[in-house]
């Protein structure tokens, strides 16, 4: 983005709340939805249109799927029109320089030992040139986010959205637009027409605000920063110990930039008066793969669930169909989070672990103990990340080949170096992450309950613990030039 957090915290946020405070009812839709257009063109100034055209081909197509209630040839090819032209503006710029890159690789290589080399490159080589396609920041989640209102009134689960104003500020709802939670229009259909800001609301919110953006600047960037500099040396030499050092950290890394940026999101739609579904519940205690993506990024996962893996039959036409659709919905999966072989490995990767589960792995880890069922689960999240953030298929392997001892070494210098460094980033993160905080405030609800203190002590605590979170970050993020929001890119 354009502009830097602490510009967004200190100056557009308080005014785009200001605005919808002061404004009548009847004008808060269109102040969202300005503020939306707003914050987006801060990173995307040109691309702000395909925002709008996104707006403006699922409204039309409501508006059409409804007029054509009785026509069901009708209705039906609206909305074919709608999704395909929703998916090919996705496709035009995520996957056209991926698909142009492979083709080029594919038919445009010499084989030195065929004599026909030349001739076969005459006839299939390919050379296309295109420039570098920028990838429009969120567009995954705008558009299966207005999708999803299509596709929904397609079939009946919602009433069509009249008013242009409305429905496009539930397009370019400001705080989630970019990265999430994936909103769909039913989880806010209400919303939209009526909502209320109580002062508890509002605290809430602040208070979660907080917090999401300590997870994101204080947590994940500096895990980052260690990932950074494992990621950056020389795998055929790294010690073992120091590639798994480098891929924890990104393992936290990416949970606590993404929980940290779906709890800002619901604490600022709480502050507007929307209650957003959450997005992530303490994944990384999961004891098997399918558990863990009941608990990661929820809202994709339903997603998927409700489009593709339902309407293609989901698990009740047999084993072979049931395969078939979690091969399918794991390969997308992978394609929507990126265009390259590393992310359709890594789709693939979960999905084959979670056809096995669904098989017969799931019943054995039932039947073991728990810790074992979290190592492999946790063990299968971790070899996952490697092939989600490690560029190439090559690197990636020989990364996990570092992992193994492939380096030549278990520990060095280096290693004790970055232990040292980051080890207490790391304990916060773990302890963060198995949800053990959560244990121990209810332990001290109860202490306090039970020595006749009233429990609203905590009403006191947190907006002392919220503005600290909130000076926190900010210097933290004042002083760093490292301030990544890693799923902008999706």
């Amino acid at each position: 983005m354009v502009f830097s957090s602490v510009e967004f915290i200190y100056f557009f946020l308080p005014a785009a709340l200001a605005g919808h405070f002061i404004l009548p009812k009847k004008y808060k839709n269109l102040w969202l939805l300005l503020t939306g257009l707003v914050f987006y063109s801060f990173g995307e100034p040109v691309r702000t249109a395909l925002l709008i055209l996104s707006c403006l081909i699922n409204y039309f197509a409501g508006l059409f799927i409804n007029k054509f209630d009785g026509s069901p040839k009708k209705r039906k090819a609206v909305f074919i029109a709608a999704v395909v032209s929703d998916l090919l503006i996705l496709c035009a710029f995520k996957y056209t320089g991926f698909v142009i890159d492979t083709l080029n690789k594919i038919f445009g290589i010499s084989l030195p030992l065929n004599p026909y080399a030349g001739l076969s490159n005459a006839i299939f080589g390919t050379h296309f040139s295109l420039e570098k396609i920028v990838l429009p920041i969120g567009i995954s989640f705008f558009t299966f986010q207005s999708m999803s209102y299509t596709v929904d009134l397609y079939l009946g689960n919602i009433s069509v959205q009249k008013s242009f104003i409305d429905f496009s500020a539930f397009v370019t709802c400001f705080p989630q637009i970019v990265a999430g939670p994936i909103v769909r229009y039913r989880d806010v259909e209400g919303q939209l027409r009526d909502r209320r800001v109580t002062l508890e609301k509002f605290s809430s919110g602040v208070s979660r605000f907080a917090r999401g953006l300590a997870k994101k600047a204080l947590l994940a960037n500096s895990a980052g920063l260690l990932w950074e500099t494992v990621k950056s040396s020389d795998y055929s030499s790294m010690p073992a110990l120091t590639a798994w050092l480098g891929i924890i950290a990104f393992t936290f890394q990416i949970y606590f930039d993404f929980s940290g940026y779906s709890d800002m999101a619901v604490g600022m739609g709480r502050m507007l008066g929307f209650e957003f579904p959450e997005n992530f519940d303490l994944p990384y205690i999961s004891k098997s793969v399918r558990e863990f993506w009941r608990r990661w990024h929820m809202t994709l996962g339903e997603w998927f669930k409700s489009y593709v893996y339902i309407p293609l039959g989901g698990s009740k036409n047999g084993m072979i169909k049931t395969v078939r659709n979690l091969a399918i919905v794991w390969l997308l999966t992978g394609l929507w989070h990126g265009a390259s072989f590393n992310f359709i490995l890594w789709g693939l990767w979960f999905g084959l672990l979670i056809i096995l589960e669904r098989l017969f792995l799931g019943r054995l880890l039932e039947r073991i103990p728990p810790f074992l069922s979290w190592l492999y689960t946790i063990l299968a999240v971790v070899f996952g990340w490697v092939l989600f953030d490690v560029p190439g298929i090559t690197n990636a392997l020989s990364f996990l080949g570092a992992m193994f001892g492939f380096g030549g070494s278990l520990m060095d210098s280096g290693t004790l170096w970055l232990f040292c460094e980051y080890s207490v980033t790391l304990s916060i993160c773990v302890y963060l992450a198995s949800g053990a905080h959560i244990g121990l405030k209810e332990k001290a609800e109860r202490a306090l309950s039970g020595a006749g203190l009233k429990i609203s002590v905590f009403d006191i605590i947190e907006p002392v613990v919220s503005a600290t979170l909130l000076i926190a970050s900010t210097a933290y993020i004042i002083n760093s030039d490292y301030n990544p929001f890693l799923y902008f890119n999706f």
